[in-house]
């Protein structure tokens, strides 16, 4: 993956499992065994997506599988909690679905998955029809870029474009993720924005800026 911002279609599972909206509790839950997934789409016609199950969605069948049969009849007319007695996928799934763009940046999918409190997003297209999953573990995928390619986007994206002559070399370094940006520069208004930029390249775990402002090219304008 080179060049910021990347999008869910760099990072997302383009062999998505799914469900239709007629399986089986039972295989649904074999389904997320066997893929190790934690969520499924929930697919109608030709792929579009209708909702999503997930384990949260299963779990209320164990949680009131001790419950007497008078109290669970009675908590099965709350529709909240009447997952506990569904069967199918129909009755168990969460709709609308919360899906994504392939175009979207990955930050606008880890905002999704916050404000939804969901771990995994259906990618879908114009139509509504499946094309991929990206969990939060895809949106992590940018950390492993290596510290070489995050040195060179940061030069060629930040440092060229926003310090064209500086006063000495700006020198870029980064380990572990961390950028550390080190010289002197005539603009000192725009080291805050050479900051902003660093810490927006896709992989950055942290910036440590130690450029410091050339005082008499100031002093003269």
């Amino acid at each position: 993956m080179a060049g910021s911002p990347h999008r869910v279609n760099d990072v997302m599972t383009r062999a998505a499992v799914a469900v239709g909206r007629k399986a089986l509790f039972k295989d649904i839950v074999e389904r997320m065994e066997q893929w190790q997934v934690s969520a499924l789409p929930v697919l109608e016609g030709d792929g579009r997506v209708i909702g999503v199950v997930s384990e949260a969605d299963l779990l209320p069948k164990e949680e009131f599988r001790d419950d007497d049969p008078d109290r669970f009849t009675q908590l099965r007319r709350l529709s909240a909690l009447a997952k506990a007695g569904a069967v199918t996928a129909d009755e168990l799934m969460s709709t609308p679905a919360v899906t994504v763009h392939a175009d979207a940046t990955l930050t606008e999918a880890a905002r999704i998955m916050a404000l939804r409190h969901v771990k995994r997003l259906p990618v879908v297209n114009s139509e509504g029809l499946l094309e991929g999953v990206v969990s939060r573990g895809d949106l992590l995928k940018v950390f492993l870029r290596p510290d070489n390619d995050l040195a060179d986007e940061i030069r060629r994206d930040v440092v060229d474009v926003l310090f064209p002559a500086p006063v000495e070399p700006v020198h870029v370094m980064v380990t572990e993720g961390v950028a550390t940006l080190t010289g002197r520069v005539r603009e000192a208004d725009r080291i805050p924005l050479a900051v902003r930029m660093a810490r927006g390249v896709e992989g950055v775990v942290a910036v440590d800026c130690r450029l410091t402002a050339d005082d008499d090219t100031n002093a003269e304008d």
